[in-house]
């Protein structure tokens, strides 16, 4: 396939995760700046990603499988002829107890958290080596990899690994390409309403936050934004946190209360 010249300069991003929540919100400002997004996900959406008249491109893919994230890249690739951004946001689990949770459970959850990640910057970064400006890796993690996460322990510790891995790629495949993470919060996506007991207990978390309220899509957004920006050219290796201020610990609220 041949690469449209006219496009060779205008920047490429893969978004994983793309169509809803915080990924969409990541790949609608991605196109507000001018990048030519690509989003990827097991089933494609109703409604694409878009930014007046920019569409974001679809690829169908199981990011828990290598050779699926490769032959994606490389068809991102044969169409445009660079990639400039990655930005690993697919993740997240069910609750369920330790104690009792399958292996067969533990390792889709590894695989989708952890591992997912990993293929997709590997498969980037061969790209990103060879070219002269390199490229960008964000990966979103969790505050639930830096703090206990009972009921969802597993993708804890995977989101715990995502921290870890960040700072070795990042000092592995510098200085053409840098890779960073963001700590990502409580959000109020699409399904936050029935994950946190509606309105109400909405509500009551946002009350907890320093901040007053959870994040949206687009405060993650403006985070890898940056990251992928200039005028973050000498950030690499780093965990931004992006949780409005942190979680409260509850004994404040219980002393609070006696």
């Amino acid at each position: 396939m041949e690469i449209d010249m006219a496009d060779e300069k205008q920047r490429v991003a893969l978004v994983t995760g793309g169509s809803r929540g915080i990924g969409r919100a990541i790949a609608e400002r991605l196109l507000e700046e001018g990048m030519r997004v690509v989003i990827c996900g097991r089933n494609a959406p109703d409604d694409l990603p878009r930014h007046h008249g920019a569409v974001t491109e679809f690829e169908a893919c199981d990011v828990r499988s290598a050779d699926e994230v490769q032959a994606m890249v490389d068809r991102i690739f044969e169409r445009h002829g660079r990639l400039d951004l990655a930005v690993n946001n697919a993740g997240g689990s069910p609750e369920a107890d330790a104690a009792s949770a399958s292996p067969r459970f533990s390792e889709r959850v590894l695989a989708l958290n952890l591992l997912a990640p990993l293929h997709v910057a590997q498969a980037a970064n061969r790209i990103m080596q060879a070219q002269e400006d390199g490229g960008s890796i964000v990966n979103i993690a969790s505050v639930s990899g830096t703090r206990p996460s009972p009921g969802t322990a597993v993708y804890g510790a995977a989101k715990a690994g995502l921290l870890s891995l960040t700072e070795s790629l990042a000092m592995e495949w510098g200085p053409k390409v840098r890779v960073n993470a963001i700590v990502v919060g409580l959000v109020a996506t699409e399904a936050a309403a029935d994950h946190y007991g509606g309105e109400a207990g909405m509500k009551r978390i946002d009350a907890m936050l320093p901040l007053g309220r959870m994040a949206r899509g687009p405060d993650i957004a403006g985070v890898v934004s940056f990251l992928a920006s200039a005028d973050a050219a000498y950030i690499s290796g780093a965990r931004i946190a992006a949780h409005g201020g942190g979680e409260r610990p509850i004994f404040l609220s219980l002393a609070q209360m006696g």
